[in-house]
């Protein structure tokens, strides 16, 4: 049964890789059952038992890629926690290898980035965790200046943004800055300057204490917990007032005001 299943998962393993090279080679349109099936050595309805159909081979192809793509990243994040690189150096050389998977692989880029597709795949959302580190890691020196999941999403929107408008380009016509003025784009929006800005006012500091609480052993589960609902709402909801003298005279002066009435 062992020989038989491991049989089974070699030939598989076979014809993901012969299909991958169609499709880096060709396109979508290059990876037929026959074509797949000769190139592994095998009979075409092995393709239809393994994999269903032609759909279901370059859903398991694009996984493959992916797969792979994403376990280079997960090494290169923890190579920079281990070495001490900077979270902004780190996700700027995150951002350029994913620009360039994407222009290197524009048809399993494609694929992985249709809604319904790359809602059930394992290796996006692996991706998607690799970035939710690296953008932690920016929280946890006090940068952010919008949540970590806003900032996930606007790199990602981003990064999908910028190599689909290069990618409906001709080689030899694409900006070649695009991608890094795209990036420094989002980091305007993402980053606190520093100092921080006054329109920032304590969501910085909200964000920075919001991605250390859940390590705070200081803390009882439910005090974590409260803490945590009390940072997230100062980090989504936009300030009502500015945080200037005077506005902080009339805080204190409704304080006293109420203190006044409650001794009376």
């Amino acid at each position: 049964m062992i020989e038989v299943t491991s049989t089974r998962a070699t030939v598989r393993a076979r014809i993901v890789d012969v299909a991958a090279a169609l499709l880096h080679d060709g396109g979508s349109a290059a990876v037929t059952t026959r074509a797949a099936a000769e190139g592994a050595g095998v009979q075409a309805p092995t393709i239809y038992r393994l994999f269903g159909d032609k759909d279901g081979l370059l859903e398991a192809v694009a996984e493959h890629v992916m797969a792979t793509h994403v376990a280079v990243k997960s090494e290169v994040l923890d190579a920079a926690a281990a070495h001490d690189v900077g979270p902004l150096e780190d996700l700027r050389s995150g951002w350029r290898a994913q620009i360039d998977f994407g222009l290197g692989n524009p048809a399993v880029f494609r694929l992985l980035n249709d809604p319904e597709r790359a809602a059930r795949s394992a290796a996006a959302r692996s991706g998607r965790r690799v970035l939710e580190s690296r953008v932690h890691r920016i929280a946890l020196t006090g940068r952010l200046r919008v949540s970590e999941e806003r900032a996930v999403y606007l790199i990602h929107a981003a990064g999908v943004g910028t190599v689909q408008t290069l990618l409906a380009v001709p080689p030899d016509q694409r900006d070649p800055g695009l991608a890094d003025a795209m990036y420094e784009a989002v980091l305007r929006q993402i980053l606190a300057d520093v100092p921080t800005r006054p329109e920032d006012g304590p969501r910085v500091a909200a964000v920075a204490l919001r991605a250390a609480a859940p390590g705070l052993d200081s803390l009882t589960e439910a005090e974590r917990g409260l803490l945590i609902e009390w940072l997230d709402r100062i980090v989504v909801t936009p300030d009502r007032l500015p945080p200037t003298p005077h506005n902080r005279g009339e805080g204190d002066h409704r304080g006293k005001s109420s203190r006044r009435k409650v001794s009376t």
